[in-house]
Formats: structure tokens, sequence, C-alpha cells
């Protein structure tokens, strides 16, 4: 009998051996993987990272193996997380503070993140920024701090 970490073990083996891994191997979505070859041969020549991609789309249709193959192309690394993991703004802060320069962070279901975590994670796709606030009332103050250069990739069921 197998563990849950035995079988967490074997299905990541197995999705990592039938997930395609380029473009070539992904089937369908010829349009979307058009403009993202585009997407990601411009940010190449501009030696940059892409900017930041939302992906909408029915559960099945392959949102999460385009972010791999995204960040797949661009070589890059890729953290991964869901709407619902995020339940604190420490939680993104922490995500986002040990991010490398040039990361992908995939975010499942973004649907579904609070709408104060959202409120933090716009101007660190923006500038780059992340602010802190250390205390309450009068005497709190806000700490800034910069974030690598990273790409956001969100997926969700929801237009």
């Amino acid at each position: 009998m197998l563990t849950n970490s035995q079988q967490t073990e074997e299905d990541l083996s197995l999705d990592a051996t039938l997930r395609p891994r380029s473009f070539n191997e992904y089937q369908g979505q010829e349009k979307i993987k058009a403009n993202l070859k585009i997407l990601i041969q411009a940010a190449k020549h501009r030696q940059e990272t892409i900017e930041h991609v939302l992906l909408c789309g029915a559960a099945g249709l392959g949102k999460t193996t385009l972010a791999h193959i995204i960040a797949q192309e661009m070589r890059s690394g890729i953290k991964v997380t869901s709407g619902p993991a995020i339940e604190r703004v420490g939680d993104l802060g922490s995500i986002l503070t040990n991010l490398a320069d040039g990361d992908v962070l995939f975010i499942d279901e973004a649907h579904r993140l609070n709408k104060l975590i959202e409120e933090v994670l716009y101007p660190a796709m923006e500038d780059f920024k992340l602010d802190i606030v250390i205390g309450k009332g009068p005497s709190a103050r806000t700490l800034q701090l910069d974030l690598p250069h990273f790409t956001l990739i969100a997926a969700t069921t929801r237009p």
C-alpha cells in the first residue's frame, strides 16, 4: 500500500510525463499559442520578462499546462499556488519575496483571491514593490520592499 507522499510523488511523475512541455506538443488553441509565441519572442529580444498574463477558460482547457510551457519557453522558474491558498497578505508577501528575477508566479483560481490580497498584488505587478504596514494607528509606518521582476500568470474560469 502506498502512503500519501508516495502517491503524490507518483502522481507528480505521471503528470510531468503526460503534460506537454512545449508549444509543439500542446494540441489545440492555435491562435493563443501563436500570440504567446510572439509575446515570448519579443520579450527575449528585449531581454526582459514577459508581461503579466491572464488565462481564462473552462476547466480542462490547459491553462495550467500553458503556464508551465510559458515558463519553460522563457527558461524561467515557476512557482505555483492558487487563489484560495493565499489567505493573508503575509502569505502573498512570503511568495513574492521568495521569487527570483525572471520567475513566473502562477496563480490558479485567481477569481478566488481575497480583495485585500488583490489590492496588495496590483502594485507588486505594476511597480515590483511590496508595501508592508508595520503597527497600527498613528504610530504605524510603511516599509517598501523591492521585488524581483516577475511575470504573474493567473488562471480563472470566470470571464
